[in-house]
């Protein structure tokens, strides 16, 4: 499977990214370059097109001189866009995309379906999250990437799926997709948890109506989930920033003359509860810009991984032929005055692992009961379904959890201590205790570890658990 270099892929072309629009009047200034260096580039063209030893073709030549000239400043977010490659980033950005409403999530062994799309092909061809795909088009998934879920609206994949130990193919017709990049609910004692997917040009107002409707609710405190969200237009970042904070500087932008230009929001409103922002290493760019502000602004405490390190906008700049340049023209950094530009932003609490995260976020925004239940694929919590899962290994008559899982759940840490190959939980009063390898209290599978939850419950009492046989689903609470 190929998933690391997909991800590198997306990272690297087109979602990366913070975007502001550029005037026209750019086009028009870069239209009247010095004729000394226009003349010498026609006349190496023309060179090429009478003595070269095969045919030329000119627009393969501009097309090349213009990559070159983008590629010479070795920055991997500027780029050169024709008219149609333009239209299909404006698209991505604003996740609008022809597919079958899945996220995937792959692992060293399988690929299994970890959320699907409300309303979705996927969704209406009976697919369900936690299925474990298979075969794509007949054709194994190691052998292939999910690119393959990829085509033309209206056309067919076929997906042999693994559920309950049982196979079945299922016929899906791809569709065009315009994803919202708000998702919202309400959880516990009146916990809003919103996921912020991207920026697109209507996130802010996507995001409003969210946040209103959250307040009518009762919402005491949030989790703001920006995992994931690699990034979008700055503007719709602002703006959500101005949901938080009445006035203060949000960021400070450079151009080529190197002056700091403080960025303020002068209007907005204060947000009035605690809010704990989730990051990760694919938090990037206009979703660092607002998770500095927040942070930096003492509005939001950070739980989660270091994030990407994008502290980079690039303009949009209209070509006279249609085409497009996306170019980077300005840096910015925090209200603090961090540059963290292939660094990324460090979390105020670091927890490793999508569900020890959210529950982390959960217990620090004022849950106090947690009820999580699902297995290898699947997590609810409180009966609200959630990207992540339980990390639940059976063998034998002993069942095992993710290690991370259960340290966050007693509000701990966990260390590996490769000597003695030991799992050692540290717990939140600062008790410190070990599960070894050899004794089978904990295993270690694909790069994680997980522990037996018999001997977690020995040292640690108020761990509850149960495990139903039939649905082969896990439930852990804390009482």
């Amino acid at each position: 499977m190929k998933s690391k270099k997909i991800i590198s892929a997306l990272l690297t072309s087109c979602l990366a990214l913070s975007i502001t629009f550029a005037p026209m009047a750019s086009a028009a200034d870069a239209a009247k370059a010095s004729t000394d260096n226009s003349d010498l580039i026609n006349e190496v063209m023309k060179l090429l097109e009478n003595y070269n030893l095969s045919d030329v073709d000119k627009d393969i030549l501009i097309r090349g001189a213009i990559d070159g000239m983008v590629n010479t400043l070795d920055d991997p977010y500027s780029q050169y866009f024709n008219s149609e490659e333009a239209a299909q980033f404006e698209h991505a950005v604003d996740l609008e995309y022809v597919g079958i409403g899945v996220k995937l999530q792959y692992t060293p062994t399988e690929l299994y379906i970890e959320e699907i799309s409300p309303g979705s092909p996927a969704e209406k061809a009976g697919l369900k999250r936690g299925d474990t795909i298979l075969k794509i088009n007949g054709i194994p998934v190691d052998e292939t990437d999910d690119s393959e879920l990829s085509g033309a609206a209206g056309t067919k994949v076929t997906l042999l799926i693994l559920r309950n130990g049982v196979t079945k193919s299922y016929v899906v017709t791809r569709n065009e997709l315009n994803s919202t990049s708000v998702f919202g609910t309400l959880i516990g004692p009146k916990i809003a948890y919103i996921s912020l997917s991207g920026f697109t040009q209507n996130s802010d107002e996507e995001f409003a109506a969210m946040l209103k409707k959250m307040r009518t609710a009762g919402m005491k405190s949030m989790v703001l989930d920006l995992r994931d969200n690699l990034g979008g237009y700055m503007d719709s970042a602002y703006n959500i920033a101005s949901s938080f904070m009445d006035k203060g500087i949000m960021m400070y932008t450079s151009d080529q003359s190197g002056a700091l230009t403080p960025v303020t929001i002068t209007s907005g409103s204060k947000i009035g509860v605690p809010v704990v922002i989730l990051t990760n290493e694919y938090t990037a760019s206009a979703s660092e810009a607002l998770t500095g502000a927040l942070r930096d602004n003492k509005l939001a405490t950070v739980v989660g991984t270091r994030s990407y390190g994008k502290a980079r906008i690039q303009s949009l700049l209209p070509v006279s032929n249609g085409d497009m340049l996306k170019l980077t023209t300005q840096k910015y950094l925090t209200p603090k005055k961090e540059d963290f530009n292939h660094i990324g932003l460090a979390p105020d609490i670091e927890v490793k692992g999508k569900t020890a995260q959210l529950i982390t976020a959960l217990q620090i925004a004022g849950m106090k009961t947690l009820e999580v239940t699902g297995d290898h694929h699947i997590l609810n919590i409180n009966g609200v379904p959630f990207a992540g899962n339980v990390g639940l290994v059976k063998q034998g008559d002993k069942t095992y959890a993710s290690s991370l899982v259960l340290a966050a759940l007693v509000e701990g840490e966990i260390t590996w201590d490769a000597k003695n190959k030991k799992v050692i939980v540290k717990s939140g009063t600062g008790t410190s205790t070990g599960f070894t390898l050899s004794s089978k209290e904990a295993l270690s599978q694909n790069g994680e570890t997980y522990i037996e939850l018999n001997a977690f419950k020995k040292k640690f009492p108020a761990l509850v658990w149960s495990y139903n046989a039939t649905q082969k689903q896990l439930k852990l609470s804390i009482k």
